[in-house]
């Protein structure tokens, strides 16, 4: 059953990659992100988001003590979670001016494919640079400093979302 656990913890296997785990990690948590946005509901988008970030805390913590290593590297299980959170604020933005829940489609073509991955790259920008709090963050125990430091990453994101919405509307 641990094996089972440090396996999900890796992310399907992708943590063990060879290089760049985290971000192969953060590639799957796009298509969780999609997974999510499937449902059509806000609300199901939530659960989902908030069961990944239970499931994560539990299982990086499972793994972190099989492995014997705090915040091993293979174990991206947290970026994965992480990265629909890192689009509430282009969701809520989206249901404001359309009164709906956003289709995957728009967020995966034309030119929102490009500002997707912008906001992907602007994760793994601060899952590595790691501004305050998100550093210290780390120190907490088992699974949770795991986890928490990705969750503080993506809410920098949507900070970065909701300022370049506002300059934008700014400007027009």
């Amino acid at each position: 059953m641990k094996k089972i656990q440090v396996f999900l913890a890796q992310g399907l296997g992708v943590g063990l990659i060879p290089f760049a785990p985290g971000t192969f990690g953060s590639v799957l948590g796009l298509g969780w992100f999609a997974a999510l946005l499937a449902t059509g509901s806000l609300f199901w988008f939530t659960v989902g988001a908030a069961a990944c970030v239970g499931a994560s805390v539990y299982l990086c913590g499972v793994a972190e003590r099989e492995m014997g290593r705090t915040d091993p590297g293979p174990v991206v299980l947290d970026e994965i979670c992480a990265m629909p959170i890192c689009f509430f604020a282009w969701i809520g933005l989206s249901m404001q001016s359309t009164n709906r829940f956003p289709q995957v489609s728009e967020f995966f073509t034309g030119r929102a494919l490009w500002l997707t991955l912008g906001v992907y790259a602007a994760f793994r920008f601060f899952d590595i640079a790691k501004p305050w709090p998100v550093e210290q963050s780390q120190a907490l125990p088992r699974g949770w400093g795991i986890t928490v430091d990705d969750v503080l990453a993506a809410g920098y994101v949507n900070i970065v979302c909701l300022a370049a919405w506002a300059v934008w509307k700014w400007m027009a």
